[in-house]
């Protein structure tokens, strides 16, 4: 991506003890992440399950004094602020065609564990939106991992952090509050296949963002959209439950599936268009 002139944010809240360290964990990140998927299939709390699986005992998780300056050579910071700042360029242009005032979020950098208003995070858990606060939480090594499962370059980490935004977006639109609502009521087959449909919309948006900014100021070059879906198809849950080394679990899908991920991301990035990421009213998924 070629990044060059383009604006940071402000909306950085910085809260890793040493921006350079790597939070100390027993077991690699991708495991983690596979020990959350099989709490999926499991219905076990996955803070529970991590703890069994590398000898650590769940504590309560202190947050630490925010500072939003970096150093200079924190170059992974400097990069999140840069595709932030177009996320709230872009989306503050596209939200009023769609009757909503876009709510710039604060994204908090983290490292190894963390505590938001929507519970105790760690690292392994990957990024994730918490409606609560309305804040994005990244742990830096999470790009690492995303590299170890087949998905590097710039582009790739930029569509994690699209998608994170993606879910920011559904917030403001009302359609996150409503699909919860809805899966409240519905047994866990029915509640995942609808979480499915808001994982891949929020797919849809991370490309609407990448192509309307592009347009706005060039950034994309050649060979970033294809790193873009070698990531969306990385994360698939077929793909992770294959990197467990056990069989795929439709019905424990809760993000859909590589192949379904990657159509999604495409279309946002090709349509550029919020009213394209129908996927509650689209039959391909």
């Amino acid at each position: 991506m070629d990044l060059k002139n383009h604006r940071e944010s402000s909306n950085i809240e910085d809260k890793r003890q040493n921006p350079l360290a790597h939070p100390r964990v027993k077991m690699s990140g991708i495991a983690l992440i596979l020990a959350v998927l099989a709490s999926l299939v499991t219905g076990k709390d996955p803070s529970s399950l991590i703890a069994q699986l590398t000898g650590n005992q769940a504590s309560p998780l202190g947050i630490q004094d925010a500072g939003l300056q970096y150093p200079p050579q924190d170059e992974h910071a400097r990069f999140v602020s840069v595709i932030l700042a177009s996320t709230e360029d872009s989306w503050s242009a596209l939200l009023p065609a769609m009757h909503s005032v876009y709510r710039k979020p604060k994204l908090v950098l983290y490292s190894g564990r963390i505590k938001s208003a929507c519970g105790n995070a760690e690292a392994a858990m990957g990024p994730f939106y918490c409606a609560s606060d309305q804040k994005i939480y990244l742990d830096l090594s999470f790009f690492k991992e995303l590299h170890k499962l087949g998905a590097p370059g710039d582009f790739a980490q930029a569509y994690v952090i699209g998608h994170e935004i993606g879910h920011h977006v559904q917030n403001l639109l009302g359609i996150s509050g409503k699909i919860q609502q809805q899966r409240n009521q519905l047994s866990t087959v029915e509640s995942n296949a609808l979480s499915v449909l808001l994982e891949l919309q929020a797919d849809c948006f991370a490309g609407v963002w990448a192509s309307y900014a592009n347009r706005q100021q060039p950034m994309l070059e050649p060979g970033d959209m294809d790193e873009g879906l070698q990531a969306a198809a990385a994360v698939g849950d077929d793909s992770l439950q294959k990197q467990g080394g056990g069989n795929v679990f439709p019905e424990a899908f809760t993000h859909g599936s590589s192949e379904q991920r990657v159509f999604w991301l495409k279309k946002g990035l090709e349509k550029g268009l919020p009213g394209e990421c129908d996927t509650f009213g689209s039959g391909k998924v």
